[in-house]
């Protein structure tokens, strides 16, 4: 992928701010280039529902169509960047968009929680104590915050070989999910 990652704008965020918009661009990096009938049926959508949510990923630059395996009238379909950013936007009117966005990238996030729970008891053992779902409540200051947020993403960045054309023997997909979510007093946990 040429672009690794695309910082949403107002413009931008409309074309994703749509529940079964994340969920085809999800699938396309976690699993490659597929039709919109091999979508359809991961989905268990229309093949019309999905080929036109992938012509408006096309229209805002998410997804771009991979001539290299199409045959005859099949289209493929590949994701344009391996990561998405959102924000900080300072254009009110993006606020239901950034809602949007936020509830699909939830929901999303979790079928993926689910799906991982139902499958972590049949790791490979050499893929013990590897994994963990935890959470740490932490009083910070917004500098503080940020600056947990920039030590994640630079941690990431150092693992980060998906651009590698042939993995390296032994490695297998691993997905980091991670949140930063300021709840203020008054406003949510502790």
């Amino acid at each position: 992928m040429a672009d690794s990652v695309i910082k949403l704008d107002a413009t931008t965020l409309r074309g994703l701010a749509h529940p079964l918009r994340v969920r085809i661009l999800g699938l396309l990096r976690e699993h490659g280039p597929a039709t919109a009938t091999t979508l359809a049926e991961r989905l268990g959508q229309s093949t019309g529902a999905t080929s036109y949510h992938l012509r408006q990923l096309a229209t805002y630059g998410f997804v771009v169509d991979d001539p290299d395996r199409n045959v005859g009238r099949e289209r493929w379909w590949r994701a344009a960047h391996n990561r998405t950013t959102l924000g900080p936007f300072d254009d009110t009117d993006v606020d239901a968009d950034v809602e949007a966005y936020l509830r699909a990238v939830a929901a999303l996030y979790a079928d993926r929680m689910d799906r991982f729970v139902g499958e972590c008891t049949t790791l490979p053992a050499d893929w013990n104590g590897t994994w963990t779902l935890s959470d740490s409540r932490l009083r910070l200051t917004p500098e503080q915050a940020r600056s947990l947020r920039q030590e994640i993403f630079a941690a990431i960045a150092r693992y980060d070989s998906d651009d590698e054309s042939e993995p390296p023997a032994g490695t297998g997909k691993v997905v980091v999910q991670f949140q930063v979510m300021p709840f203020l007093d008054g406003g949510g946990e502790r």
